[in-house]
């Protein structure tokens, strides 16, 4: 075996000293103190605004731009629709739960419009729903046969003596009444009864569809009830790959190849 003596490694100062050329050059001079490099890498400060306002008593910009972001929507300020009136039967109240809200519609021959009531007899809380139109077109309870007007007025107690007080005109024997209206052959109503909105149709009206009330468009209108909210609707309504699967049968479906 031949053994070799390892190769003696030049100090750093002599490996200088036998280079004939610089490896790079830097594209500054002392003298002039200039860089691509820092100008690349220079970014403009982000501009940045504090929505807290340090002070309640100081009015500043901060301050009023979280109220702004503060206010909700509010929707119990809103027409909803409740009813096409294809659905509806001029004979029978209708019940419906709107916005968490159980309303009964019936149509009201002597005011010649369809009502939006609270669906509970102020009596015993009897769904006016369930109830019927009497002969004289009042809104009559199931429970005690109550009748009501189109203006929610109590028109008769049939329990209560014809000689004794009328407590059919006492305020606790109202119902709640909602403004309501007709467009586009849709019931709309406004879900509340605040006396401050009794006429609120003629401030703000419910959306307008006007396809609807032209004769050169065709469409389907119907009414279905369902145990979910909207928002769960809208995202079933954006998934279309469920529905050859969800609604077998039903809808004609791509074949595997």
């Amino acid at each position: 075996m031949e053994l070799r003596a390892p190769t003696p490694v030049s100090p750093p100062s002599l490996i200088r000293t036998q280079l004939s050329k610089p490896i790079f050059t830097l594209p500054f001079t002392p003298n002039k103190p200039y860089s691509p490099l820092t100008t690349s890498t220079q970014f403009q400060k982000p501009k940045f605004k504090t929505l807290t306002a340090i002070s309640p008593s100081v009015s500043t910009e901060q301050e009023t731009e979280t109220h702004d972001q503060d206010e909700k929507f509010d929707w119990y300020s809103q027409w909803y629709a409740v009813m096409p009136v294809c659905d509806l039967d001029k004979r029978a109240p209708h019940g419906k739960k709107v916005m968490g809200l159980d309303v009964v519609v019936w149509w009201d021959k002597n005011e010649n419009a369809w009502k939006v009531f609270d669906d509970m007899c102020p009596h015993r809380l009897a769904p006016l729903s369930e109830g019927r139109i009497d002969q004289w077109g009042r809104l009559q309870c199931v429970y005690h046969g109550w009748c009501f007007s189109g203006s929610g007025d109590c028109k008769l107690i049939p329990q209560a003596p014809p000689d004794g007080p009328p407590v059919n005109t006492f305020k606790k024997a109202c119902v709640a009444v909602y403004p309501s209206t007709v467009q586009n052959g849709i019931v709309w109503f406004w879900p509340n009864t605040d006396p401050q909105y009794k006429d609120i149709l003629t401030k703000k009206k419910p959306p307008s569809i006007p396809e609807l009330d032209d004769p050169s468009y065709t469409f389907q209108m119907f009414n279905r009830e369902i145990p979910y909210g909207y928002e769960i609707l809208a995202e079933n309504l954006m998934d279309p790959a469920h529905v050859p699967y969800a609604h077998y049968g039903i809808f004609r479906a791509p074949q595997p190849r």
